[in-house]
């Protein structure tokens, strides 16, 4: 493990390192075949500007005062209207300054135009505070341009290049010119993932993450300083080498006119408010600030207080970003995957500088193929629960640099089966300095890992050098700074107040005193006293305040909601949205497969779905915008979106085993089901168990925006209360469930243990539906009621009992008498589907006290006969429909047309709907 080797072929690190140690130690660098030579790189062009410009303190544009409830709309008005000011000669527009007091913020704050700084008067008890209110699990501050991104046509990279290079050879440079925007490109093929030994490693059937070529490619952004011939100069390194063995490399130019820079959010606190009666509460905001589609940014001086997600994620597209001086405290949520995040980075060329977290899990993290290089410097973690270090897989050129983790480890290496069988989770990477409980430096295939001048309980194969002693320089990366950039960059790092514990000398002769029995200065003394140091203009004398602009511009407020024109009616038999009858497709909802990781394919297949929450992330295979999704639905010919509770939270419960999980580190993104977590016990999944008296407010608070917009764009929402998949076939569906009396805090008398069959199998669902038992009656009954009074109030929404329901004709009674009760109760309808069995369904329509509830008979469970009757699967015989041999089909338009016309004569006054889906017998 110990071992002198050759020195690193760069000369600034050279010479920096042979200056600065008195016996200097060789550093490392292996030359492996072809141009897989890893060597430690130039870590110092992580940051705002490459480091190479202080941050600026922009001039105050417009003054806020907080006022009494929601000041969301006018902090939003604000940074929209210094949005549209005119640029100095660095891009910078202007600030909005808070003044002193607190914020309540109802929504999310947007910034979306280059040169907006969002800057408070303090963020110590006497400045500012915005407060994050309600229940939505949102970001408080989101930062994003626009996907707009066009790619120029590809140059090959013609000649091997060493990771930590800034030169490339192409074979032409024909349309290139400095100054250009590019992106380079090192490919992840399949005889690449072969020769590093992740290709086999995973082909079990049902692995719920593979290796598999373009899933793991990456993609530096870059700017051209000079072409000499067919050489590139680049303005940062790339931080894996480019191979022609494995793929090579590709250039491309690119033009990105919607990608926003110079934005800051500085000297303030973030406030997520929560039940304090619930101290794993999650439903409040996740995030505190998130970027994507970003460059040349900053957050400084910020405080966050009880966010569930973490204080700062910052997305794939961000680039060139520095985190300064931020404090991450008190956070509230359960212990799991994806929370307390609370330095996060998925971007490349980001600095995390004098940052301090408490109670994280993963403190400072890094993301899958994170493109270097990245920097967490002089960062603390006080109690962490988690280990720090890269949480994706095959990041490069990640450096910690007097990161101090108490409590948990810091790994570079191989995390196997981890956060969906990540692998290799980091290469090219360097802890310099730091101390953990444990510190995992590995030595990946064709690259190295590197762990100099650190403290801990060591474990891997890769670089140690200097272990439990102090190396010179102090900070790796501030020397890197000082060196490339002078010192006027080397200031901004701060030599002056980095190191709190340096060391404090006793002159000859001087006995030991007071002031040598205090403990050193701590990281938050050392960022208060940063923070004082920043002389931002918190006056504004000759700025606007936002008042006196909206009395100009009301046009910056938000429009009054219009009227919703296409309203789902009931005439005569017929659904209509508007005057339109009702027509159109349906889009089922999506609950089998996803993955967080873009690149992968799952994440690209992955279809609309209301309940998939993604922390901080906004799109499809996310947590899909309901007004760009509600819009594309109906400009597609969709009408309706049949929707029903996922089949599992976790993501882990793709391999389909029942055991029990040894943690909480749950997969994103989530199928959120309509219950809320007690934050008691530990259920299956690790996280706490669930109390089936409580409904998850983000659940069905979704289900209700959908609504919300359906009703502007004549679309319905087939909400099904239950979703049957969960009872029956593989025990994996039971295993999570909500239901499960292991996985709940309620008496509900289902058995625990459950009764696998054969180890495999779940035959649950004649328990499930037996109404007659008095706990679990209340329990269904006050869960059906959560619905029709959750959702009373939207027109668009067809009340349906199951997905995939073969139950009981009992269970169908009493949910329908559920509805009937809670209608005459309450003096409200709401529009009540039937979609069951056949069987089941005749003797619910032969009893007139139970078919006066159903508005609408949904021909779904089974197949039309010419003769105008049904077969299908038989209704509570505790089997699925394709357990009993019947398979889905479309039925022929003759039988369809015969059994309308049946139900017509019958029920003229009841909707009638098809799903295009009949059932007959499988052979």
């Amino acid at each position: 493990m110990h071992h002198q080797i050759m020195l690193i072929p760069m000369t600034c690190l050279l010479a920096l390192t042979v200056a600065a140690q008195e016996n200097p130690t060789a550093l490392p660098y292996e030359p492996y075949v072809g141009s897989q030579t890893a060597g430690l790189m130039d870590y110092s062009y992580a940051g705002y500007g490459a480091n190479e410009r202080s941050i600026p303190n922009a001039p105050v544009r417009v003054v806020v005062a907080p006022t009494e409830g929601d000041d969301g709309i006018r902090l939003q008005a604000a940074l929209d209207y210094v949005g549209q000011l005119k640029p100095d000669t660095h891009g910078v527009r202007g600030a909005v300054l808070l003044q002193a007091g607190d914020y309540e913020i109802a929504d999310q704050l947007l910034i979306k135009h280059s040169g907006v700084v969002l800057r408070g008067s303090g963020a110590d008890q006497h400045g500012t505070r915005l407060i994050a209110m309600g229940q939505d699990r949102r970001s408080l501050i989101r930062i994003a341009g626009q996907n707009d991104r066009t790619l120029a046509s590809p140059h090959r990279i013609e000649t091997p290049v060493p990771a930590g290079s800034m030169t490339l050879a192409l074979t032409d440079t024909n349309g290139l010119h400095p100054d250009d925007f590019i992106q380079v490109t090192r490919p992840s093929t399949e005889d690449w993932i072969a020769a590093i030994g992740m290709s086999e490693f995973w082909q079990a059937e049902k692995a719920p993450r593979i290796w598999r070529a373009g899933e793991l490619d990456i993609s530096w952004d870059r700017q051209i300083k000079s072409i000499n011939n067919n050489i590139v100069t680049l303005d940062a390194p790339i931080s894996m080498a480019l191979d022609p063995n494995w793929g090579g490399g590709t250039l491309c130019r690119y033009t990105w006119p919607g990608r926003i820079e110079q934005v800051g959010i500085e000297n303030l606190q973030l406030v997520s408010a929560y039940d304090t009666k619930r101290p794993k509460d999650e439903d409040h905001a996740w995030l505190g600030i998130t970027q994507e589609y970003t460059r040349d940014t900053w957050i400084r001086g910020v405080t966050f207080h009880h966010f569930a997600g973490g204080a700062v994620a910052l997305w794939e597209s961000a680039s060139r970003v520095t985190v300064v001086d931020c404090l991450s405290l008190e956070p509230v949520s359960e212990n799991g995957g994806w929370r307390r995040h609370s330095f996060f980075t998925a971007g490349q060329q980001t600095l995390f500088l004098r940052c301090f977290s408490e109670h994280g899990r993963h403190d400072y993290c890094v993301g899958h193929c994170a493109a270097g290089p990245n920097a967490f410097v002089h960062c603390d973690a006080r109690q962490a629960l988690d280990d720090s270090g890269s949480i994706g897989a095959w990041a490069s050129g990640v450096l910690f640099d007097n990161v101090n983790i108490d409590g948990a480890g810091l790994r570079l290496g191989y995390r196997a089966t981890e956060m969906q069988f990540i692998g290799w989770n980091a290469v090219n990477s360097l802890l310099w300095q730091c101390t953990a409980s444990q510190l995992d430096c590995d030595r990946p295939p064709m690259a190295q890992n590197w762990a100099i001048g650190c403290w801990g309980i060591f474990s891997g194969d890769g670089y140690w050098n200097k272990f439990n002693e102090f190396v010179k320089p102090k900070s790796l990366m501030q020397a890197l700074v000082s060196q490339r950039c002078g010192e006027v960059a080397g200031d901004f790092i701060g030599p002056g107040v980095l190191h709190p514990s340096g060391q404090r000398r006793v002159g000859k002769g001087q006995s030991m005193d007071e002031s040598l029995n205090r403990p050193a200065p701590q990281l938050t003394e050392v960022i208060a006293s940063s923070r004082h140091s920043y002389q931002l203009d918190l006056e504004g004398h000759q700025a606007l305040t936002i008042d006196s602009i909206l009395a100009q511009h009301p046009e910056l407020c938000p429009p009054e909601p219009s009227p919703a024109t296409r309203q789902l009616r009931l005439v005569e038999g017929q659904l209509k949205v508007g005057d339109t009858l009702l027509t159109g497709k349906t889009l089922e909802t999506y609950w089998w497969r996803g993955r967080s990781v873009t690149q992968s394919i799952e994440f690209k297949r992955a279809r609309p779905e209301l309940a998939r929450f993604m922390p901080g992330r906004i799109g499809q295979g996310w947590t899909d915008d309901l007004d760009t999704l509600t819009t594309t639905l109906s400009e597609q010919g969709y009408a309706a979106v049949y929707q029903h509770p996922g089949l599992w939270y976790d993501r882990r419960r793709q391999d389909h085993e029942r055991v029990r999980r040894s943690d909480g580190e749950a997969w994103a993104p989530f199928d959120e089901l309509p219950f809320a977590r007690s934050g008691q016990g530990t259920a299956w999944d690790g996280l706490s168990r669930y109390d089936l008296t409580q409904y998850n407010p983000w659940y069905f608070n979704r289900l209700d925006q959908f609504a919300q917009h359906a009703e502007h764009k004549g679309l319905v929402l087939l909400n099904n209360h239950y979703f049957q998949h969960n009872i029956l076939e593989a025990g994996a569906h039971w295993a999570d469930s909500p239901w499960r009396p292991a996985n709940n805090i309620n008496d509900n008398g289902l058995p625990e243990p459950p009764p696998y069959v054969q180890d495999k199998y779940i035959f649950i669902a004649h328990l499930f539906y037996d109404a007659n038992h008095p706990g679990r009656r209340a329990l269904h009954r006050a869960y059906i009621r959560h619905h029709l009074e959750r959702l009373t109030d939207r027109p668009n929404v067809i009340h349906m009992i199951s997905a995939e329901y073969t139950g009981p004709l009992s269970f169908t009674q009493f949910w329908l008498d559920t509805i009937g009760q809670w209608e005459q109760e309450t003096g409200k309808d709401v529009l009540c589907a039937l979609s069951c069995t056949y069987d089941v369904q005749e003797a619910i329509l032969n009893d007139p006290a139970r078919a006066a509830i159903i508005d609408i008979i949904d021909i779904r469970y089974w197949q039309p006969q010419p003769d105008g009757t049904g077969q299908g699967p038989q209704g509570g015989i505790n089997m699925s429909p394709r357990m009993q041999r019947w398979f889905s089909v479309k039925p022929d338009r003759e039988s369809l047309e015969a059994v309308v016309a049946r139900y017509r004569q019958r029920f003229p006054e009841k909707a009638i709907i098809c799903s295009a889906m009949g059932f007959q017998v499988g052979k």
